[in-house]
């Protein structure tokens, strides 16, 4: 039997990894970035009121403090994956080279098809209704700039932490026991349910729509499970919300934006159009996550020649090995 010193070091310890185990990665990933967060959260308090003023638009102070934040928690990410993983911030999918864009245009692509095609069917039916078109409160260029600029910082966000950092450190620390399709099934389970829980807060959040968002979050997964890159879930990640809020003026998630390319009534429903939550929470939205589930594994066959779970997900490259 080994020692008590000697076993307590190797359930901290990944001596062939010459890292910490998958549970202290992410536990310190998790503290790290929530002091992150907290700490710019404190140093922009005072500074709301001078910003104001100069950023009229309240939407435009939203987009800023988002960027700000998002920075922020890239930053955590990339330093604890460089201290504590032992890799780079692009070891977590953003390789950033030319298949990575390719793969991004066809994300940005698919994420405004899906909501293109709600928006169609709900319009077919009678279920929303235009009252008007590029809507805003203010100068409608300002605002919507702003949510451009607030939800791709969102989608990198969320999908670093989500996809990038957390799945795949699950993933990691489960494959010596699951094997690797069963690891990944795990990782992409548990990821896809924080995913959905994040949103509880949300307004207007129901179990269902909270299950409906991690159903969307398994769709997400899957672009990074199959590629080892974030840049399909970023795409969809950034239209999703875009072309729902900012284009076809739904709620995205249970916010309610104040600028549209299309400004709708919504009617219809709540079980179809999702009501107040918007179509995330309803059957249509949920038909639209089963399709970007086919649509992704489809593309990737067409442009890589197979599907599988990309044996980079599971074997780290470690920058140590260099």
């Amino acid at each position: 039997m080994a020692p008590p010193l000697a076993l307590g070091k190797r359930l901290l310890w990944n001596a062939d990894e010459r890292r910490p185990r998958a549970p202290w990665r992410l536990l310190a990933g998790i503290v790290v970035i929530a002091l992150a967060l907290v700490g710019t959260a404190l140093v922009l308090r005072p500074l709301r009121p001078l910003l104001t003023p100069l950023l009229v638009e309240s939407l435009s102070l939203v987009a800023l403090v988002t960027a700000v934040s998002g920075v922020t928690s890239a930053g955590a990410i990339a330093l604890v994956g460089w201290v504590v993983d032992r890799r780079r911030l692009s070891d977590f999918g953003l390789g950033l080279d030319r298949d990575w864009w390719v793969d991004l245009g066809f994300g940005l692509f698919l994420g405004a098809a899906l909501m293109t095609l709600v928006f169609a069917v709900e319009l077919a039916l009678g279920w929303v209704v235009v009252s008007g078109t590029f809507a805003s409160t203010g100068s409608f260029a300002a605002a919507f700039s702003s949510v451009v600029v607030l939800f791709v910082v969102v989608g990198v966000q969320e999908e670093l932490l989500a996809r990038g950092y957390l799945l795949t450190n699950v993933c990691e620390g489960l494959t010596g026991w699951f094997g690797e399709r069963g690891a990944t099934a795990v990782a992409v389970f548990l990821s896809s349910a924080v995913f959905g829980a994040l949103h509880l807060g949300n307004p207007n959040a129901t179990l269902v729509s909270t299950l409906s968002i991690s159903l969307a979050g398994v769709m997400l997964a899957l672009g990074y499970v199959l590629t080892d890159e974030l840049a399909i879930p970023i795409g969809v990640h950034i239209t999703w919300n875009l072309f729902q809020g900012g284009v076809y003026g739904f709620p995205v998630s249970g916010l309610g934006l104040d600028v549209a390319v299309v400004a709708v009534s919504q009617g219809g429903p709540a079980l179809w159009t999702g009501g107040a939550f918007g179509p995330e929470a309803g059957l249509l939205g949920v038909g639209a996550i089963a399709l970007g589930a086919l649509a992704i594994p489809a593309y990737v066959r067409l442009r890589y020649g197979f599907v599988a779970v990309h044996p980079s997900l599971t074997v780290p490259d470690l920058r140590w090995r260099d």
